[in-house]
């Protein structure tokens, strides 16, 4: 079903001091889509980013996923449904392997180690990163530390 809506914010609002730097902002993401937030600089992207993933919290307005109010839900219970925040500077843990880096995180979220070992296979061979399961995170070049990133997210 490509047409149902599995992100949604609806009416954000975020002021500091007196200034709404989101002004009634709402969107939909589908599932299956790829969505740009664009403008110029202050338009507010960035923060709406961050109310979405739990960074900061709108003064009014609600983030949904799959129809369930998630607007109260700390970032890592968003992260836990399907919602992450990968920043612009490394994040990789520069003294474990590739693999290692991907199990720490799935150990971290409670997933069981016969299903973390599957679904590290899986997001390396997602990436295409399976070569590089055994380097270093301080070995990577930077292609290779964001896709290390990236599967990480998932």
């Amino acid at each position: 079903m490509l047409n149902r809506s599995i992100l949604s914010g609806d009416s954000l609002i975020k002021t500091y001091s007196k200034r709404n730097v989101v002004n009634d902002i709402s969107l939909n993401v589908r599932q299956g889509e790829i969505v740009g937030l664009l403008g110029p600089n202050g338009a507010g992207k960035t923060t709406t980013f961050y109310i979405i993933t739990g960074m900061i919290r709108p003064n009014s307005g609600t983030v949904s996923i799959d129809g369930e109010d998630i607007t109260d839900f700390p970032m890592y219970k968003r992260a836990r449904k399907g919602v992450a925040y990968l920043p612009q500077e490394a994040s990789v843990f520069r003294k474990l392997t590739v693999e290692e880096n991907l199990l720490a995180i799935l150990e971290m979220l409670g997933v069981p180690k016969k299903e973390r070992l599957q679904k590290t296979e899986q997001y390396l061979n997602e990436l295409n990163i399976t070569h590089i399961a055994k380097s270093l995170g301080y070995h990577l070049s930077g292609g290779e530390r964001r896709r290390t990133e990236i599967a990480r997210t998932l």
